[in-house]
């Protein structure tokens, strides 16, 4: 039987490749929406772990300070 922690696990990878994809497809609101499920199940399974979308978040503001 799978436990919730697992499936809390299992829906977690799942958003993150979703995200992935679909940013490499140029759908930038369903990366929005799947980044944002994976921030939220990440922190209701408490796994911790570290942001995979961190090096983008860097690129866009520094990319927004030089506009500034």
């Amino acid at each position: 039987m799978i436990t919730v922690v697992e499936k809390l696990e299992t829906d977690l990878n799942e958003a993150e490749q979703k995200a992935w994809d679909s940013l490499a497809r140029y759908k930038f609101q369903m990366f929005g929406y799947w980044a944002a499920i994976w921030v939220h199940q990440n922190r209701i399974g408490g796994f911790k772990r570290p942001n995979p979308f961190k090096q983008l978040v860097a690129a866009a503001r520094l990319r927004n300070s030089k506009n500034s």
